[in-house]
């Protein structure tokens, strides 16, 4: 167990694997996949990945002790390994609000800590703002509050800082369609034809990734370019960017008094170009109770150093901090 701890202060855990996987069942439509690894009779925590549509990883057991945490990592509908992969019949949030709760009672959990980053803690505010008495703890990092300026700004006002992605994203499209690229790419996403749609899914998966990180990582890039990753997270954000995440605007915002009593971590690069620090400083003057953590030397990446750093030192404090009922 000290070896473990001692490992963390550097970086994440070592590799596990998991215990125990499976597919749920969530409609006529949806499977999703799930695994748990670490502590059977551990302290309860599920990983909510981003995108949305992007999918989990096995390094996202990484941030936990093994020999502390029961670890829960699953894939949102439509993404990873859940099946259909991109499908969007049925994706909403409240659909996966009530995926995330139907994953909960199956495993036999009560209360856990919540986990997520970017499109990650989104879903994170919106679960714990609907069931606030299922959350041990919160852990977020790169606040994305999906509100109509931060979707422009991911679509538009990142041209600002990173010219040169941003003219091969729009460059995609045929000068005339440049003007609403949401709805142009969105129509290439859903294009039946593999020889449309995963064209248009790369190159706006590949522009996410370009913009992700302080200092130019092509390990990241090649990531996002993925076929599996690419169209996933593509082809459900844009369904999800032009249905406004179908909650009403600012209601992560207005509705955050329901968090002030949950054990809170806020985690956020101070160069985070994809999600704004100024969400995360909103989120937190609407949410005071929660620890509020900015990196100076970070993006957006949850793989950046120091964001890594912190949110591993999160998980060991909330280690010795929690209690929870099994």
């Amino acid at each position: 167990m000290g070896e473990l701890a001692s490992f963390a202060v550097a970086g994440l855990f070592p590799e596990i694997e998991p215990r125990a996987s499976g597919m749920l069942r969530l409609d006529a439509t949806h499977s999703m996949y799930w695994e748990e690894s670490g502590d059977p009779a551990g302290i309860p925590v599920v990983f909510l990945h981003g995108g949305p549509g992007a999918g989990s990883t096995p390094k996202h057991r990484r941030f936990f002790d093994p020999g502390a945490y029961r670890i829960v990592v699953y894939d949102q509908r439509g993404a990873g390994r859940s099946t259909p992969l991109g499908e969007l019949r049925d994706n909403t949030t409240p659909h996966l609000v009530a995926d995330l709760e139907a994953l909960r009672r199956h495993l036999g959990v009560e209360r856990w800590v919540v986990f997520g980053g970017s499109w990650g803690s989104t879903l994170a505010i919106a679960y714990a703002e609907a069931h606030p008495e299922r959350c041990l703890g919160l852990i977020l990092r790169g606040i994305f509050l999906c509100r109509k300026s931060e979707i422009e700004w991911f679509l538009y006002g990142l041209r600002g800082i990173f010219p040169e992605p941003w003219e091969k994203f729009a460059g995609f499209l045929p000068p005339e369609e440049r003007g609403d690229l949401l709805r142009n790419y969105r129509r290439r996403l859903i294009d039946p034809d593999p020889a449309v749609h995963m064209p248009a899914a790369r190159a706006w998966s590949t522009y996410e990734g370009s913009c992700s990180t302080l200092l130019p990582s092509p390990e990241t890039v090649a990531y996002f370019a993925g076929d599996v990753v690419a169209l996933g997270l593509a082809r459900i954000e844009a369904h999800y960017f032009v249905n406004d995440i179908f909650l009403p605007e600012n209601s992560l915002l207005a509705n955050a008094r329901r968090l002030r009593d949950i054990p809170g971590v806020i985690v956020q690069g101070r160069y985070d170009m994809v999600c704004p620090l100024v969400s995360a400083h909103e989120l937190h003057l609407a949410w005071p109770q929660a620890q509020y953590r900015i990196v100076p030397d970070a993006g957006h990446s949850v793989w950046e150093p120091g964001i890594l750093c912190a949110l591993v030192e999160t998980t060991e404090r909330f280690k010795r901090t929690l209690s929870f009922a099994a």
